[in-house]
């Protein structure tokens, strides 16, 4: 079992590539870097957490292989493979509605 040491924010341009399957890969930017240390101190590994939560080695990555990280400067725009922003995902859904009990 690992720990976590440290966790500090990524920044702008870090992306997370995920192999969906032969032909297809999908990158999501990277939020976090997480310092995962063994439970008995010994080897120390660096990993990031992408903006819907995946990281190399979670028990759930079961639908996506991690094939690497990547760094694109903010100026030069987003990977060719890159899932749109939450904002546009967002705006192309509509408005989100949430069922609220009556009170």
């Amino acid at each position: 079992m690992k720990r976590i040491v440290e966790i500090v924010p990524a920044r702008p341009g870090w992306y997370a590539r995920w192999r969906l399957g032969p032909d297809a890969t999908r990158c999501y930017p990277v939020t976090l870097w997480a310092l995962l240390e063994e439970h008995d101190g010994g080897g120390r590994e660096v990993v990031g957490v992408d903006c819907v939560g995946q990281w190399p080695g979670a028990d759930d990555d079961a639908d996506a292989d991690f094939v690497r990280y990547l760094f694109q400067t903010p100026d030069s725009g987003v990977p060719a493979d890159a899932e749109p922003p939450l904002a546009a995902r967002a705006r192309d859904r509509g408005p989100n509605r949430l069922a609220v009990p009556a009170a």
